[in-house]
């Protein structure tokens, strides 16, 4: 996949204060936009352009991110004039990108992931569903109590993870859902729900690293999280002590 679309429009009310003078897509981990991440990892794997779908203090997304130049790749954008939910704005950049019939990946604005994107694009290409969305396992937030079947508990385990997947809201587009999109509104109840109905849709289950950022408390896990994780890659070699 050589093109992406970034959905950057949402005012992520439940991450007030954060979200008070600068865009969802912009908030900070570790000094930096949970954009510019993205960007990172999409130009790992060798996407060429984006279109950023944005509306809510857009300017500071353009000023900040510009042609893209500073991440080897090519970013255009898309302002909306009204809100037009996540399907609409999805459509309405999709048509910017003029993408030919090459597939199409898409993502919310507001996630870190490092899911091997060349690995979901060869499942799309093999099963040819009008989209595959990534889904990343459920984990419990809390420890449950397992019981046999009179009652008597049999074990506690902690957090496990779930028999479910979680959308992770990165998805691999076919052309042909493009005119099923609604024009206003959320693909995610419409769209997506109309095509699973008939077994159009794919699931990708990645193992890989995913986080959402929807709450002031997600933010301060996922800043605690990526400071183990870079500090575990640089002591990695080292002889401490």
């Amino acid at each position: 996949m050589r093109n992406a679309i970034i959905l950057a429009g949402g005012r992520g009310e439940r991450l007030r204060p954060l979200t008070q003078d600068r865009p969802k897509c912009m908030v900070e981990l570790l000094g930096t936009p949970i954009m510019a991440y993205q960007l990172h990892w999409l130009r790992a794997y060798n996407v060429k352009r984006v279109v950023v779908a944005c509306g809510y203090m857009h300017e500071m997304v353009q000023e900040y991110f510009g042609s893209g130049k500073k991440w080897d790749i090519s970013i255009e954008y898309v302002v909306e004039k009204e809100p037009l939910g996540r399907g609409g704005a999805l459509k309405n950049a999709w048509t910017s990108l003029d993408s030919g019939d090459e597939d199409v990946l898409a993502l919310n604005g507001d996630h870190l992931s490092n899911a091997k994107l060349d690995e979901i694009a060869d499942y799309h290409a093999q099963h040819k569903p009008y989209a595959t969305l990534v889904t990343s396992p459920l984990i419990s937030p809390y420890g449950i109590v397992e019981t046999d079947a009179n009652g008597t508990i049999i074990a506690f385990r902690e957090k496990p993870t779930l028999p479910y997947g979680i959308n992770a809201g990165i998805y691999v587009l076919s052309k042909k859902i493009h005119d099923l999109l609604p024009d206003k509104g959320d693909h995610e109840v419409t769209t997506f729900p109309m095509l699973a109905d008939k077994g159009e849709l794919k699931a990708y289950n990645s193992k890989g690293f995913w986080r959402t950022v929807d709450t002031v408390k997600d933010v301060n896990e996922l800043k605690s999280e990526l400071q183990n994780i870079f500090l575990g890659a640089f002591f990695q070699n080292a002889a401490i002590g």
